[in-house]
């Protein structure tokens, strides 16, 4: 295993860098001008050896989590964020809760979808089954899309513990949100809640199809039946 300071991160990722394949997915990640993700460096390499990196450093220190967190590279972040997933998968409760509180604090910069995606229904999972609404509701008001994003994300772990009502309830106070980025999350969680109660996810709908967004509503209906889906995208249920 190697050793895990901040320094020993940046100086692997930065050998392992790919400035062409960076150039070609800094556009997919909002990074242009004007965009989401203006701003935000890229070296390039693929997902997969970032894990590697991560598992690597696994035992970087809270300290250098939270300095790299604060990093224009969207590799330091992404790495960062997997060190802190390991950890709070193997930590004990205190551990666990050092780490969601790093989150939170620092969650101004997971500011992209698939930061969000990678961490926010891992490391909040204690937080969310514990008090949900208290996790939950700021988020939802916060006008940083990145935060509510976490809120609607973070209800990932309920759904897999069968527990549908967090998400529903979250899905219905983003119905008016305008951010496509919100309108995919939603869906995708809908989408979730009916692999475990499709009842559930109809019910849903017949409330609401006809005010979501239809990015939203196209993401919730991806696996019901060819039929089903277009009479909900026709607003019939």
């Amino acid at each position: 295993m190697v050793g895990g300071g901040a320094a020993a991160i940046r100086a692997a990722l930065e050998a392992l860098r790919d400035d062409e394949r960076a150039a070609f997915i800094a556009p997919y990640f909002g990074a242009v001008p004007g965009g989401y993700g203006e701003g935000d460096v890229f070296l390039g390499m693929p997902v997969p050896v970032q894990w590697k990196v991560a598992r690597a450093h696994r035992e970087a220190s809270h300290a250098d989590c939270a300095e790299l967190l604060r990093s224009d590279v969207h590799e330091h972040r992404f790495v960062t964020l997997a060190i802190m997933r390991h950890r709070f998968e193997h930590g004990d409760p205190t551990e666990r809760e050092e780490i969601a509180d790093l989150y939170l604090a620092e969650r101004a910069h997971v500011d992209n979808w698939d930061l969000v995606d990678a961490s926010a229904p891992y490391l909040l999972a204690d937080r969310v089954r514990r008090a949900p609404r208290k996790l939950i509701d700021p988020l939802l008001r916060s006008p940083v899309v990145w935060d509510r994003r976490i809120a609607m994300l973070s209800t990932f772990s309920l759904i897999r513990s069968g527990e549908l009502g967090e998400t529903l309830r979250a899905a219905e106070k983003l119905l008016s949100d305008e951010h496509d980025l919100m309108h995919k999350a939603t869906g995708w969680m809908l989408r979730e809640a009916g692999k475990r109660d499709v009842v559930a996810l109809r019910g849903f709908l017949a409330a609401h199809a006809t005010e979501m967004p239809r990015t939203a509503l196209r993401y919730a209906i991806e696996r019901l039946p060819k039929d089903e889906r277009a009479r909900w995208m026709q607003g019939g249920s």
